[in-house]
């Protein structure tokens, strides 16, 4: 192991491992452990299909200017689409803690794809950070070769994230 990974690898799986684990505690925090808020913060389901419809553009943005080899605008890309992702996952948190949950009212075979859709994309978000936290080291410390390696696993993941966020979020759009 490389001088470098000894602090920056146990660091990110430490990240990898506390920051879903944190996540799905406060998700079930009695009731009076909850945020109470004046504020009215009923617009936070659209900040977050923005933040994800926003980071799969930068995705996208960031694939093309690899395949193009600007690697500038690349890291610029992929460094940003981390940054939503960063702010989405602490907007989320403070969203599910200060709203009551809202359940999904569709019927027939649309609950069925919500539900596919939802739980794909709840699954598929825990390994999205330490996928997206181990590709950025690797691009990061010129380790390009390892950095290829994982980014065949992070892309795709992390695409299909964003997008079906932005998907749950059409879905739950008449309830909210």
């Amino acid at each position: 192991m490389k001088k470098k990974d000894t602090v920056f690898v146990p660091v990110i799986i430490a990240l990898s491992i506390i920051i879903p684990l944190a996540v799905a505690a406060l998700m079930y925090l009695p009731e009076t452990l909850r945020i109470t808020t004046n504020n009215d913060l009923s617009f936070l389901p659209t900040v977050h299909a923005v933040l994800n419809g926003s980071t799969a553009i930068l995705l996208m943005l960031g694939y093309y200017f690899i395949k193009n080899k600007n690697s500038k605008n690349h890291r610029i890309m992929m460094m940003t689409a981390f940054i939503f992702s960063s702010v989405f996952l602490v907007s989320y948190v403070i969203s599910k803690l200060s709203n009551d949950p809202i359940p999904y009212g569709g019927e027939g075979s649309m609950r069925y794809l919500y539900f596919f859709i939802l739980i794909s994309h709840i699954a598929l978000s825990v390994p999205v950070l330490p996928l997206a936290l181990f590709s950025m080291y690797r691009g990061m410390t010129g380790e390009f070769e390892k950095h290829k390696k994982i980014v065949k696993w992070t892309f795709p993941i992390w695409m299909y994230v964003t997008v079906t966020g932005v998907l749950v979020y059409i879905f739950m759009y008449p309830y909210y």
